[in-house]
């Protein structure tokens, strides 16, 4: 898959039996494969809608089938096995549009990556296309990893929340021993999107994120600006939500550094700013998830993600959850840069199986469907 972030191209290969309710799994191994300059701006730019025509979307939709393909040839001969080894690709495409907000509109969403393509080149059956399945059963067709959340993380004692930090921040709640319509999840706003747009911004171009977190552990966080953002009504709204490059993308953070120059800041402290602005929406959702949810910091907290390597963003997410334990998913044998990834390979795994894999809690679903389309080579 390619998250909005669309930095490029995360495979895994992956072991699975069992039925939902009793998985056995095994990660056997992660690839990631970095997007050409050229593709990655055409993905960016069919994110907004006046940068991308129809010809120009098609015509993408078929390159990235091919980048895809491409990508599951490099993971299995980076784990050293043949193509013909393989029993399923699962492939989540890249979104380019994701509109479910407007209840005065007719909900939409849209993934490329035409499967198609991966089936030919690759001779294997391919499953794709999951979110439209939820929002034609009147669901936001998102969030979807949660599902494998639930399978892979739920504890019968602790209360844990699984905190993905990618261009957009989404997080799973799982009470202890909760069953799957108590799981509530949903994105808590910006992750890594506008930080990642505010570095390129002051560079040039020559950086695409913030390493480590260097930049803004260089800045100062303005707390009065950041009192303001935090009055986006996004982060008022109550679960289910879902939200992404539409509304936290390239117009915004170009307003953001705008705004940060007017009020004089370095570009450190604007970056620091927006730091900030991710560790505290994402505090504040864990806090106050739900109408008649008590508020109550989460037993553990388990990171994935890009953001999850931006440790000035951690240590901001840390100094607001006190009384949680911070934890990687590296420490259940998942890497961080593989969650995403290997979390579709199981969603479609249901699918093959014709197991529902959406939860209606989480997406607003009037029911359980299955969710994605199956095409044969």
């Amino acid at each position: 898959m390619s998250g909005t972030s669309a930095d490029g191209i995360d495979a895994v290969l992956a072991d699975l039996d069992g039925s939902s309710a009793d998985l056995q799994w095994r990660v056997q191994s992660h690839t990631h494969v970095d997007f050409q300059p050229e593709l990655r701006a055409e993905i960016l730019a069919a994110c907004t809608p006046a940068g991308s025509s129809v010809d120009r979307l098609c015509r993408l939709n078929f390159a990235f089938g091919e980048a895809l393909a491409a990508a599951v040839a490099t993971a299995a001969a980076e784990a050293g096995i043949a193509l013909r080894q393989i029993d399923l690709v699962g492939s989540h495409g890249q979104t380019v549009w994701h509109d479910v907000a407007d209840s005065g509109r007719v909900n939409a969403t849209l993934q490329i990556g035409e499967p198609a393509v991966i089936a030919e080149r690759t001779g294997v059956p391919v499953v794709a296309d999951f979110r439209v399945a939820d929002v034609a059963a009147g669901g936001q067709g998102a969030p979807l990893v949660p599902f494998a959340d639930y399978i892979l993380f739920r504890d019968p004692h602790k209360y844990r929340a699984v905190q993905n930090i990618g261009g957009i921040a989404n997080v799973t709640l799982l009470t202890p021993g909760c069953a799957p319509g108590e799981v509530i999840a949903f994105d808590s706003g910006p992750g890594n999107m506008v930080i990642d747009a505010l570095v390129a911004q002051m560079t040039d171009g020559r950086a695409a994120f913030d390493r480590d977190g260097q930049i803004a552990a260089s800045g100062r966080v303005d707390g009065a600006w950041l009192e303001d953002l935090l009055d986006q009504p996004y982060f008022r709204r109550q679960p289910p939500k879902t939200t992404g490059r539409e509304l936290f993308g390239f117009a915004y953070a170009q307003e953001f550094w705008a705004q940060g120059a007017t009020r004089k800041l370095a570009p450190a402290d604007i970056v620091a700013t927006a730091t900030a602005l991710s560790a505290q929406s994402i505090a504040d959702a864990l806090r106050h998830p739900a109408p008649g949810r008590a508020a109550a910091e989460p037993d553990e907290l388990i990171l994935g993600g890009g953001g999850a390597h931006n440790r000035t963003l951690v240590r901001m997410i840390g100094a607001q959850l006190e009384h949680t334990r911070i934890m990687q998913h590296e420490d259940f044998g998942i890497a961080a840069q593989a969650k995403e990834a290997f979390a579709f390979a199981i969603l479609a795994y249901c699918a093959w199986r014709g197991e529902p894999n959406n939860l209606p809690s989480v997406t607003g679903a009037r029911r359980p469907v299955v969710m994605g389309k199956v095409v044969r080579p």
